[in-house]
């Protein structure tokens, strides 16, 4: 009896007698699937800048991408007249700004894929080359504004190293809060070595004369101390010594102690110190309910110096009305929602405390912007996030989303919910 054939594979061409070799693809079709393996390995790793287990993440997302592009559109609008006048045509300004732009978001989605071990990891070395970079500008490459000494000149660009301290801060103060989130009890513990580093850092912004951003930081460090779950009573008490010694930093200052003066008596030159202040408020009062229009100002006409930088709000005000100012304010609010929720979501401190201090950063400054434009507080020279032009505050404020956005992307469940107190409704 014949047995049939155990298998009906087609012969091919190699199975013919003759030497055998190693099977090879021709090239053409080796290079066409080495071009496809390439091509599926960049769609997975640009896939998993937008993968995400929560909702949260693409509230933070979407938020900070529309407050950049809206921030691109009124830098636009607003630096056209002093952009032509420098010389730099009517679209330097802002070409500028999206360039930083460009740099800045893909620099947040790529941040946003580092594990939090990462930034543990170089925490030291982050903070200190921050401030390092920070000596720079009391050297030869230092630029000096005002009286302000807080820039550095590279390659015809200036650049603002506090806003890389920052960041560093962020990381810093996250990292060692979490590593002693049992002993932050004591007033040992708290302040070692929390004082003689972050407060080290913070003054080297002091020594430039910059006040609005010594505030910013400060607020950063008082974030990051609530989120960690010091009792409010030793926060009362530092926050307390820290605006003692602001009030020391603006009497030492004729300039500073000269507009804050002018703050509270109201009296003032309004063709000298108040021009600016006075000149905002112009703007938001012109804009009405619903604005001139975008692009329409006239306070950009060189009437309001700083109109695309710390002023820009008042041009908001004026070319979109009350509307437009208060829908930016709301973007804010949502942007303070996505981080509350992102602190909710995460059960370890190191996150909790980054995601606040993030959170204290941008809100704060905000607050501090706007409330300056209303002639709430004095002039700062602080700028608001996301919408300011300025490439270092832009960059540096999206790689800060970036940290936070990693955490959002996936909670962290290395600790237990009772290892710290809850920051987030109670608190022991």
């Amino acid at each position: 009896m014949t047995l049939p054939p155990r298998t009906t594979r087609i012969p091919r061409a190699a199975d013919a007698p003759g030497p055998r070799g190693p099977r090879t693809q021709p090239p053409a079709e080796d290079a066409q699937e080495g071009t496809q393996r390439r091509g599926l390995a960049a769609r997975i790793h640009l896939g998993r800048a937008f993968h995400a287990e929560s909702g949260s993440y693409f509230l933070l997302l979407g938020t900070t991408l529309f407050l950049v592009v809206f921030g691109l559109v009124m830098v636009l609008s607003s630096s056209s007249i002093d952009s032509f006048v420098a010389g730099g045509g009517f679209f330097g300004i802002f070409l500028k700004q999206g360039m930083f732009a460009l740099i800045g978001v893909p620099l947040m989605l790529l941040v946003s894929l580092v594990p939090p071990m990462f930034w543990k990891r170089w925490a030291w070395v982050l903070l200190l080359a921050a401030s390092a970079v920070q000596l720079l500008v009391f050297g030869p490459m230092g630029v000096k504004v005002g009286e302000n000494i807080g820039w550095i000149r590279i390659a015809g660009t200036t650049f603002q190293p506090a806003e890389l301290i920052k960041v560093g801060l962020v990381i810093w103060l996250a990292f060692i809060l979490a590593r002693k989130r049992h002993l932050l009890r004591t007033w040992p513990h708290i302040l070692i070595p929390v004082l003689p580093v972050a407060g080290g850092s913070v003054g080297l912004v002091a020594l430039g004369g910059d006040l609005g951003t010594v505030i910013i930081m400060a607020s950063i460090v008082l974030g990051a101390l609530f989120f960690a779950g010091i009792p409010i009573g030793k926060l009362t008490l530092m926050l307390t010594i820290g605006s003692v010694l602001a009030v020391l930093m603006t009497v030492i200052s004729d300039s500073r102690m000269r507009r804050v003066t002018e703050f509270l008596t109201g009296q003032c030159d309004y063709a000298g110190g108040c021009w600016q202040s006075t000149h905002g408020l112009y703007a938001l009062a012109a804009g009405g309910v619903f604005g001139v229009g975008l692009g329409n100002s006239k306070a950009k006409w060189m009437w309001l110096p700083e109109a695309d930088n710390d002023y820009i709000f008042a041009i908001i005000g004026e070319e979109l009305g009350l509307i437009g100012a208060i829908v930016v304010i709301l973007l804010f609010v949502v942007l303070a929602i996505g981080f509350i929720r992102v602190i909710r979501a995460n059960t370890d401190t190191f996150a909790r405390v980054a995601t606040g201090a993030v959170m204290t950063w941008i809100i704060v400054q905000a607050f501090v912007n706007i409330a300056v434009v209303l002639n709430l507080l004095p002039v700062l020279g602080v700028p608001l996030p996301f919408v300011s032009s300025g490439g270092s505050s832009l960059v540096t404020t999206l790689v800060a989303m970036g940290i936070v956005l990693g955490f959002a992307r996936r909670p962290t469940t290395e600790e237990s919910p009772d290892v710290i107190p809850a920051v987030i409704g109670m608190r022991s």
